[in-house]
This record gives structure tokens, C-alpha cells and sequence, in this order.
């Protein structure tokens, strides 16, 4: 199944390797930064026989391998040594918890809070003075410090944590901030000071909260993919015991050697070989074929599969966790765990940013203490310090341009499904691509030459034996026939054998309508008694724009070719009119394996696909995006969807990716040279807290001002 039409590249295919390693999954809730990634995987990988250690954030737990003589416990206490709790991920928990509800509350209250605060301070600002000027403070402390204590909670709990295990992270310098501008400005408000800052804390929290829920949401989209997968296969089966009772069992319970039954319609809960019984099997999730395949006792089959035709006795050969679904579930989320270049800035970026805060703050205290300032006054420098330094604005340079031209391409009916895509795609110079319901629109239609041959009769028998199969080509024939005004004649002793077709008597004749003995490309044979053979063809049509999709891509410096689990004539059929090269009958693994050697010849892989089978390759390529007429895995796996037909969504999409790229630099550079600027002057006591969070406030928006532009881009 996996010869080739056209060769994709030069580059020979790697040897599999057969290492006799370990793999394992730790789950790790608390992990949620670049900067805990680094500490996990880092504390594992100087275990002794740790082969590798990756840790997935979006799916909150790390991939280790390891050469056998490394049990759970050792990991699990390198891993608390750290402070980061873990436990063994059970692979059938698909139902994992949000990381965006947690943030919801906070958010809120940090928002109406701020809002409330910021009216006080304006009147402050004004020229209040004296109780009137006490009174509002002590509004704002009564709004603030509660509201500053709740929204707190995610950058508190997280330093809390850090600092047990005598580490620091990106959060106990922010934590340190807020709580010192908190209990300055409640001493202020109690002495009848002429300053407090809870207006600018609470704003400093509502920046760093909206940050923290949009990467959430990414990442929660991000996952769904492989929960999507898991759900295909049946919740369970009916098990056929020795005595030929039926007995309903999850599909947990399900083991190899035991018999199941999948009726019509059904799909399998296990893989297995049939043992008794003829039907058709929709493979689609590892050919990406629209056709159902013939199956018949001594075929194997996988789970999630679905049965098409007839009941079938199945005996279970392989369930759980070691079920083909499954090992695309695994392959899906290990393919996710890359890194891009902006995570990796991040990861260096977290472990500096503590210390040098730190470092900052201490030595402004410090040396205005030695200057004479006294302790008062050199406090709130050093609090201004920590809070002008706050990284918002380089936290928001990414998340933030890619929102908004997330928003731009979603009114063009593109929706960006992971937070990372539009850097990964604007990357890209190399586009593999599905055929069926990808480059085509995946719906079978028949030769309009061959349905103006065929007599009246003829097209009437054909009508009627057509509607009397739910086979694609069936529905196809039947739908064509039928717009053309066609009736159907009346048959009897219809009869459909799974894999050969429709078979009946009209009048005194047999007639038939199935597989041709010989044909190129996909046909059906409409055979009556006493008459030659018809032989129907068909064509699944091109996506509107294909070719000039295709074009734009060429004139972007991106080169295109097929890859597809099709038959080999079929994708010969749509490289000639579309002028790529290709491969079929490529199974996931060959998929994959593809993406793998374009990608160690240094190529960036765009995958366009939208099948199950296309999931894996769709999670390991560089980028990838999907039809919305995919199924739900391939929706779910890609980084980008497409909801209209024209094909032109994929070049549409690079172009704003790119742009986006342009956008994120520009607001990397205006975040440093925020800091380049406004720490110095803080450092010299030019700037209170409240100016420092005004600052650190200003830079944001300005970088939000700066991602806006992508909103009256063209698409």
C-alpha cells in the first residue's frame, strides 16, 4: 500500500529503530511555563537511565524514556524534589480539566476592581486632599486588597511553591511586587499618606491575568485533538462467550481472544480479525478513502473503524492502550510537544528574569539606603523596580498579534486552532497534500459522457440498483441520475454482497451494478443480461480555486506535492490536473514517515489534510490545516481550519501568518525598548509605583495598538 506514484524527495527513508527502551507519561497539573518546562525536563533527564524527557504544556505532563531500570517512584520524587507534584497519566482519562475556568474568576475580579479603583484615583489625581482624599483611599483599600488577595491567587500559589522548594520562577518577582505595593499603599491610607497604588497593582494583575487566559485558551483547543481521537473507538462491545450468549462489556474490560460482535452501523471497540461474516469496512481514519473496503473472515480490523454493512463476529486481537487508535492518539500528542522559536526565547528568557529582578530591586534598595534616602523612600523604589520590569508586554508581543489576526482570518472562514500555528506557518516552504476531501471536495461524481450513453432503460435500471447501496459511488450515481430526471425501474430479488455490488431481476433479465473486472481509476460496471457492460467512471471534483491556490503557493516559494492513502490511479488522476507530484496509499505511519524525512533534509512541512488517517501527520508536520468538512480528529489536530470550499484559504492563510511574524518582531522590539528606557529611570527614583504600572500598562497597550493593524489587513 505504500508504493509510491511520484517520488516526494531524493532523501532516503530512515531505518526504524528497535532500541529496547521504556516509555513512559507523568501527569504534572502545576506545571504552566515555559520556565517549568525547562525545570521538569531538565530534573529528569539528569536521572541516571533517562534516555529523554519532554514536557507537553499543553497536555500538562511530560514524556519520559528511559532504559527500563527507572521505576515511577524515582521519577515522581525527581520531579517533587523540584516542587512539581506528578502522577502516572492514565491514558484513557480524555477528560482533562480546563486551564482557562481556573483564571475566569480572577480575571473578573481583577477587571471590576481596577475599573472601580481607577475612578477613586482619578478624583485623587484631580487635586483631593486631606479626608477627602483619606476617604477615597480607604474606598480603594476596601475594593483593592480583597480583589488584589483573589486575583492574586495563580501568581501567589505558584511562587509559593517555588520558593518551598528553593527555586524561583517568573512569578515570585511579580508576586513579591504586587504584595509590597499592597502593604505600602495600606500603610499609606493608615497614616493619611498623600500616595497608594492599588489602582496600578490591580492593573498590573488584569495585564498579567488576560495574558495567562489567552494562552489558556489556545492551549485547551490545542488538546481536544487527541480527545477526539480516543472517542472514535466504541465505548465498548457485545462479547460472544462459548455458549453464544451476548454480553454488553466496556471497552476496558475487553482482552485479546474474546469475541465480539459489531452490528451494522457500529463502530469496533477493539482491534481484532473477523471471524465470521461479509461487509464493507469505512477505513477512513487510516486510509483517508472515501470508499468502504470488502471485508470478509481472516481480514483484520482496527478500532474506531467502522462496519458498513452486515453484523460480523470479531475476535479481539488488541484493546486499551494498544489498539492502533491509540498509538495515533500517542503519536498525535508526542508530535505536539515541539518546541517553536518564541517558546524556546521564553524558556531562556524565565530563567534569567527572577534573578535579575531580584537583583535589580536589591540593589536599587541598597544603594539608595547608602545614598541617605532612608528606608521609606528606597522601598519604593525598589518596588517600582519590580513592577516597571514586569515582562507584560513581552508576554503580550506573541498572544496578542496572534489573537487579532486570528480574528481577521476567522471573518474570512479561517479559524486558528493552536497559539503557535501562525509563527510555524508563516515558516513553512514545503506543502504535502491529502487528495480525497482535501485537494477534491471528497464526493464521488460520475463521468457526464457516460451517463449521456446510457439509453433510458438503462439509466432507469441504474437509478434503481443504485439506490439500493449507501456505497459512495451508489449515492453518487443515484444523485446524478436523478437530477437528470431519471425514474427508476422497478426491480425484484435485490440482493448486495459486500465488495462486488447490487444484483437483481428486471423483468425476465438479471441485472447488476458493481466493481468492474478492469478499469483505470474508479468506475462501477452496470451489467444487464443479453446487453454489453456499461462502465461508469468517476471524478472526485477539484476545490474551487485548486489550481491557482496552488499557484500562489509556487509564487510564495513554497513547493507542493500529494500525499494521500488514495489508490494509485486516483492521485495519478489529480497530480495531472494539478501538475504536483505525489504519493498513494500512504498509511499514517507513511505519512509521517514522509513529514520526517522533509523535515531532517531542513525542510519546514505545511500538512493540508482531513481525514483520521491524516491526524498524526497533521500533529508532527511543521504546520498544518484542515477543511472544515474534515472529520472531528482532523479538525481538531490541525493548527488552522477552512470553512468554505475554495482552496485559496491555505495560501490566504501563509500570507497572514507572515505578516503576523512582521508584527511580532516590531512588538519585541518596542517591549526591550520599553525596558531599555523606563528601568533606568525607575532605578534613579523618577518613577513611584503608580507611574511604574502606568509605564508597564503603557507598553502593553502600545503593543496591543501595534497587533491591531493586522485587523484591516487584506486576507
Amino acid at each position: 500500500m505504500n508504493a509510491p506514484a511520484f517520488p516526494l524527495s531524493d532523501t532516503a527513508v530512515p531505518t526504524a529503530s528497535a532500541d529496547p527502551l521504556v516509555h513512559c507519561v507523568l501527569s504534572v497539573p502545576s506545571m504552566h511555563c515555559a520556565g517549568c518546562m525547562g525545570k521538569v525536563e531538565r530534573s529528569l533527564s539528569a536521572l541516571d537511565g533517562v534516555v529523554s524527557a519532554r514536557a507537553n504544556l499543553t497536555a500538562r505532563s511530560v514524556d519520559v524514556v528511559h532504559d527500563g531500570g527507572t521505576d515511577w517512584p524515582v521519577l515522581i520524587a525527581a520531579l517533587e524534589g523540584v516542587g512539581f507534584a506528578a502522577q502516572p497519566r492514565e491514558p484513557e482519562a480524555d477528560e482533562r480539566p480546563s486551564a482557562v475556568r481556573p483564571l475566569l474568576a480572577p480575571l473578573a475580579v481583577a477587571g471590576f476592581a481596577c475599573m472601580n479603583v481607577m475612578l477613586l484615583s482619578v478624583s485623587v489625581w484631580s487635586g483631593a486632599d486631606g479626608p477627602t482624599r483619606d476617604l477615597f483611599h480607604w474606598i480603594s483599600a476596601a475594593i483593592g486588597v480583597p480583589a488584589i488577595l483573589f486575583a492574586g491567587r495563580p501568581f501567589f500559589s505558584s511562587a509559593l511553591g517555588a520558593l518551598r522548594h528553593a527555586r524561583t520562577n517568573m512569578d515570585v518577582p511579580i508576586s513579591i511586587g504586587v504584595i509590597l505595593a499592597t502593604s505600602l499603599s495600606v500603610y499609606e491610607t493608615v497614616t493619611h499618606g498623600a500616595e497608594a497604588w492599588f489602582d496600578g497593582t490591580l492593573m498590573l494583575l488584569l495585564f498579567l491575568l488576560s495574558g495567562r487566559v489567552l494562552d489558556a485558551m489556545m492551549r485547551d483547543r490545542a488538546r481536544a485533538g487527541v480527545d477526539a481521537l480516543l472517542r472514535q473507538a466504541a465505548p465498548g462491545a457485545l462479547v460472544i462467550d462459548g455458549e453464544g450468549k451476548a454480553n454488553w462489556l466496556p471497552s476496558s474490560a475487553l482482552v485479546p481472544g474474546m469475541v465480539i460482535r459489531v452490528g451494522l452501523g457500529e463502530r469496533l471497540a477493539a482491534d481484532g480479525t473477523i471471524t465470521s461474516g461479509h461487509t464493507r469496512i469505512d477505513q477512513s481514519l487510516l486510509t483517508g478513502e472515501s470508499v468502504p473496503v470488502a471485508a470478509a473472515p481472516g481480514d483484520p480490523v482496527v478500532a474506531g473503524t467502522l462496519n458498513t454493512e452486515n453484523p460480523i463476529d470479531v475476535t479481539v486481537t488488541a484493546s486499551g492502550t494498544d489498539t492502533v487508535l491509540a498509538e495515533i492518539a500517542r503519536t498525535m500528542e508526542a508530535a505536539g510537544q515541539s518546541r517553536s522559536a518564541y517558546v524556546r526565547i521564553a524558556d531562556r528568557a524565565s530563567r534569567l528574569y527572577a534573578p535579575a529582578v531580584h537583583t535589580l530591586a536589591a540593589v536599587s534598595f541598597v544603594g539608595w539606603m547608602i545614598a541617605g534616602a532612608g528606608v521609606y523612600h528606597s522601598l519604593v523604589i525598589a518596588i517600582a523596580v519590580l513592577i516597571i520590569t514586569c515582562p507584560c508586554a513581552l508576554g503580550l508581543a506573541v498572544p496578542v498579534a496572534q489573537v487579532v489576526a486570528a480574528g481577521a482570518l476567522l471573518q474570512r472562514g479561517i479559524l486558528v486552532k493552536d497559539g503557535s500555528a501562525l509563527e510555524r506557518l508563516a515558516e513553512v516552504d514545503r506543502a504535502l497534500l491529502d487528495k480525497t476531501g482535501t485537494l477534491t471536495l471528497g464526493q464521488p461524481v460520475p463521468d457526464p459522457a457516460a451517463l449521456d450513453a446510457l439509453t433510458g432503460d438503462e439509466a432507469g435500471v441504474a437509478l434503481a440498483l443504485a439506490s439500493h447501496s449507501r456505497h459512495p459511488l451508489s449515492t453518487g450515481l443515484a444523485r446524478a441520475l436523478a437530477a437528470r430526471g431519471v425514474t427508476a425501474v422497478p426491480l425484484a430479488v435485490v440482493e448486495e454482497e459486500a465488495g462486488r455490488g447490487v444484483s437483481a431481476r428486471w423483468g425476465a433479465l438479471d441485472v447488476s451494478l458493481g466493481r468492474p473486472v478492469a478499469a483505470d481509476g474508479t468506475a462501477t460496471a452496470l451489467a444487464i443480461a443479453g446487453q454489453p457492460t456499461r462502465l461508469i467512471g468517476f471524478a472526485d471534483r477539484l476545490r474551487p480555486d485548486a489550481v491557482e491556490a496552488l499557484a500562489r503557493l509556487q509564487r510564495m516559494g513554497i513547493t507542493a506535492s500529494i500525499l494521500s492513502g488514495d489508490a494509485l490511479p486516483a492521485v495519478a488522476e489529480i497530480a495531472r490536473q494539478t501538475g504536483l507530484l505525489g504519493q498513494g496509499g500512504a498509511l499514517p505511519n507513511d505519512k509521517l514517515e514522509a513529514i520526517a524525512v522533509l523535515q531532517g533534509a531542513g525542510r519546514k512541512v505545511l500538512m493540508v489534510g482531513d481525514g483520521l488517517n491524516d491526524g498524526p501527520a497533521l500533529a508532527a508536520a511543521h504546520a498544518s490545516i484542515a477543511p472544515g468538512s474534515a472529520c472531528d480528529v482532523g479538525r481538531q489536530a490541525a493548527d488552522l481550519v477552512f470553512t468554505g470550499d475554495s482552496l485559496l484559504a491555505v495560501p490566504r492563510g501563509i500570507a497572514v501568518a507572515r505578516a503576523t511574524m512582521r508584527v511580532v518582531r516590531q512588538n519585541f522590539v518596542l517591549a526591550i525598548g520599553y525596558n531599555a528606557l523606563a528601568v533606568p529611570l525607575a532605578i534613579a527614583g523618577v518613577v513611584t509605583p503608580l507611574l511604574a504600572a502606568v509605564a508597564m500598562s503603557t507598553s502593553s497597550l502600545i503593543v496591543i495598538a501595534n497587533s491591531l493593524r493586522l485587523a484591516r489587513r487584506p486576507v
